[in-house]
């Protein structure tokens, strides 16, 4: 465990996390995460995308809100980025953005990551993290992925490492009369069985 890890903290965030949002199958539900991120933006911010793969999502962002900076951090070197590294950023942001990358860290990592962006949002600022969802059957199971995290887990972490918790949701998307019959009729079912049809979790959480 890392070296300030204290699993009665940890814990006694996680249970917050449980008493403000009691069930993951209470969780609202939103089609995507890009829905998520243009709720909480809203125009002037400056935006670091943390393992973006692409600049993609920043073209959708300004698309969407005026006045956006929008920057990149990835250690892929085979696409264009800002940053490669950590190390190299010497700035603030308004929004941190690290969508599906904290479960491909060891949880040492993953802690000490959460940590050190913290250090590049203003105060006020907010990060928004999404994780696969451990309630889906087989959302986790990629070969890449080192930590699953359940919602009051990722939450709770955020909540150790200097953030307060917003908003917490489900994401999932699909075929119109298929996303209704799951949402509405058979939602009762899926929660009975603990086996979710979302397939991620999204988390807002603004910098203390």
């Amino acid at each position: 465990m890392a070296g300030d890890f204290s699993w009665s903290v940890f814990y006694k965030h996680r249970k917050e996390i449980k008493k403000a949002f009691p069930s993951v199958y209470k969780l609202k539900v939103k089609k995507k995460l890009f829905d998520v991120i243009t709720e909480e933006v809203g125009g002037g911010e400056k935006i670091l995308d943390v393992g973006a793969h692409g600049k993609d999502l920043g073209e959708r962002i300004k698309n969407k809100r005026t006045g956006v900076t929008y920057k990149t951090m990835d250690i892929d070197r085979e696409k264009e980025h800002d940053y490669y590294s950590l190390d190299e950023i010497h700035e603030k942001f308004d929004v941190v953005i690290l969508a599906e990358v904290i479960e491909h860290l060891e949880f040492n990592e993953g802690m000490e990551f959460l940590k050190r962006l913290r250090d590049f949002i203003t105060p006020g600022g907010k990060i928004i993290v999404s994780t696969p969802n451990l309630h889906h059957p087989n959302r986790f199971w990629d070969s890449d992925h080192k930590t699953p995290y359940r919602y009051d887990e990722i939450s709770g972490a955020l909540l150790w490492k200097g953030f307060d918790v917003e908003k917490i949701y489900r994401i999932y998307n699909d075929q119109f009369l298929r996303r209704l019959i799951r949402l509405y009729i058979m939602a009762p079912l899926h929660s009975y069985l603990d086996v979710d049809f979302a397939k991620s979790i999204v988390v807002v959480a603004v910098r203390r």
